[in-house]
């Protein structure tokens, strides 16, 4: 976890030895604060990834069950095909399966 110095506080704790020899030398204290972060954090990205992913398993589902019900109801229409024999319909005879010869 990134280290966050409470709000009033601008630089960060100098060591009392440092402090003291500092004092006692004359020599001027620096302070170096690094204040530009190049780009966002990796966790901003994550959300996204994570909907989007969630998005293309449920698509993939969703496709998985259409062709799921499309080979149930190719086999239903095969079996039914192959005991009724000729259906008509309004004077149009239609014969769903060959006879097998």
């Amino acid at each position: 976890m990134a280290h966050r110095d409470p709000t009033g506080i601008i630089a960060p704790h100098i060591p009392a030895d440092a402090y003291r020899r500092a004092e006692a030398t004359g020599q001027p204290v620096v302070i170096v604060v690094h204040t530009d972060h190049d780009g966002r954090p990796l966790r901003h990205y994550l959300f996204p990834i994570v909907i989007a992913g969630a998005g293309v398993v449920g698509v993939f589902g969703l496709v998985a069950a259409f062709v799921a019900l499309l080979d149930f109801a190719v086999h239903t229409a095969i079996a039914i095909g192959s005991v009724a024999g000729p259906v008509s319909v309004g004077g149009i005879t239609l014969k769903l399966a060959r006879p097998k010869d």
